[in-house]
């Protein structure tokens, strides 16, 4: 057999040996699905795996994973006592099925929660030997997909995901990898190694204000995505700070408690972004307004053991994009829920997201949620995120039901960012410098340009201010003559 070509070191306290020993046969057989939480590591062809997740229940109270019996063969002769073939048949062993949605969605939901350094790299099932090898590859290799597609990762091009499965008769476990593009499984080597308390933890405060011009068909979901995508230009272009030192490629770090990074971001124009085309282009129409994003995000990345410290610094940037999607989507869910519930009048998500730009007439603004840190696994944090209306205790209920986290841990948690981030709808002209607010009563945007709108009323100002500069020269002249003439007489 060929070499793998990626190994995987697996945390001893991943979650193998947490669910026991089975009970019963194949009729009672036990199955399981979960996600495998880690690193695919892009400086070596190592996956790192620091836990394993259960799947719960769907809302019906349905397992994610169940067995599905094995269709009797066709081609199977009867026995010789006139006995039908159905006893060749009940030796096959059932096939696994997944609800597969509940799984992305389940996928979805902890990535939100990992920090820089953390994400979902693949499944596991826990199963017999004999049922794992009857499901088509086909099958396992789709999950796998669908999984991946729905936690994407910012500024990442992995095309691999890997594949436990936990076999308790016999009792051993197995690691494969998934290639995205064929759906090919292929093996991959495993031990076990302690990994999570070995992580460097590099932590960051990203202060963040930009301004983007809003045109009035833009959706909400948009106007927020189109900021947010300004942003990761600005943060994929910044300079490092490590304790103090600007990052170097040769950089090397001995001490091991927490490392401070601080991010330079280039600096930028006095005009906010898109003012200066759009004064200079006045074919623009229907520009609503401008949208002042503003606020900031306390990230946190971990690296793992032989990582080189350009991963770090990459995945707390990406930590910080991820963290700024997440609270699109989570005001997004909650507005698409209390739509279905008809809760419109009691729901800030839900006006936000029906907010029509072109009909403000007054700055409107509207808070993010806030990030806060939980206490997870040998000294590490997961995340999660809090609106105006809800505390700690409601982050706790979601971590128990999302991540099995099961300790009690309210007086541990983490409130890194005071306030929350903003964003705020303010009118065009009281924006861009040199303008009064006065232009507002004046022609529409649609109209053309403002130089032309108000090109009568300039042209008008100048030539009086012209005639009135001659006027006052000309009596200047008729002054300083009367009074040379007298003199002239004289002499």
């Amino acid at each position: 057999m060929e070499r793998p070509e990626r190994a995987a070191l697996v945390e001893p306290e991943a979650g193998v040996d947490n669910h026991g020993d089975p009970e019963g046969g194949e009729e009672g057989e036990e199955r399981q699905v979960g996600l495998v939480v880690g690193k695919l590591s892009a400086s070596s062809d190592r996956a790192l795996v620091y836990s394993l997740l259960p799947t719960p229940p769907t809302d019906a109270g349905e397992p994610a994973c169940s067995l599905r019996a094995a269709a009797p063969s066709a081609g199977k002769a009867k026995s010789k006592g006139g006995k039908g073939g159905a006893g060749a048949s009940n030796d096959a062993p059932p096939t696994l099925q997944f609800d597969v949605d509940w799984v992305a969605e389940h996928a979805r939901q902890v990535s939100r929660m990992l920090l820089g350094g953390m994400s979902v790299i693949g499944i596991y099932i826990w199963s017999s030997e004999g049922s794992f090898k009857a499901t088509p590859s086909a099958v396992l290799s789709q999950v796998i997909r669908v999984v991946s597609q729905s936690v994407p990762w910012y500024g990442s091009d992995f095309d691999e995901r890997l594949l436990l499965h936990l076999s308790y008769s016999p009792r051993r476990w197995a690691c494969r990898i998934c290639e995205m593009a064929s759906g090919s499984l292929r093996p991959c080597d495993f031990k076990y190694s302690k990994l999570l308390a070995s992580l460097q933890t590099f932590r960051c405060t990203y202060n963040f204000e930009t301004r983007l011009t809003v045109v009035q068909a833009e959706p909400f979901k948009k106007v927020i995505s189109k900021a947010i995508s300004h942003l990761t230009k600005e943060v994929q272009n910044a300079k490092a700070l490590i304790d103090g030192d600007l990052f170097s490629d040769d950089m090397t770090i001995t001490s091991d408690g927490p490392h401070e990074v601080d991010l330079l971001v280039p600096f930028k124009n006095n005009l906010p972004a898109g003012v200066s085309a759009y004064t200079k282009e006045c074919s623009l129409e229907g520009v609503a307004g401008l949208l002042l994003f503003a606020g900031s995000v306390s990230a946190l990345a971990y690296l793992g053991p032989k990582e080189s410290i350009s991963e770090a610094i990459s995945d707390l940037k990406g930590d910080i994009i991820a963290s700024l999607r997440s609270r699109l989507d989570i005001i997004l869910d909650e507005a698409d829920d209390d739509s279905t519930t008809n809760d419109m009048e009691n729901s800030p998500s839900q006006k936000v997201t029906q907010v029509n730009f072109h009909e403000l007439r007054e700055p409107y603004s509207f808070s993010f949620p806030r990030r806060i840190l939980i206490p997870w696994l040998a000294g590490s944090y997961i995340c999660d995120y809090l609106q105006q209306s809800e505390t700690t205790k409601d982050a706790m209920e979601r971590c128990k039901e999302v991540i099995s986290l099961e300790t009690e841990v309210d007086s541990s948690v983490i409130e890194p960012e005071t306030a929350a981030s903003t964003a705020t709808l303010e009118s065009f002209w009281d924006v861009v410098p040199g303008a009064s607010s006065r232009a507002r009563a004046g022609p529409s945007l649609k109209d053309g340009c403002p130089e032309q709108a108000t090109g009568s009323r300039r042209t008008q100002g100048n030539s009086f201010s012209i005639l009135a500069a001659l006027f006052v020269l000309l009596v200047a002249l008729l002054v300083g003559f009367m009074f040379a003439f007298p003199a002239n007489s004289k002499t």
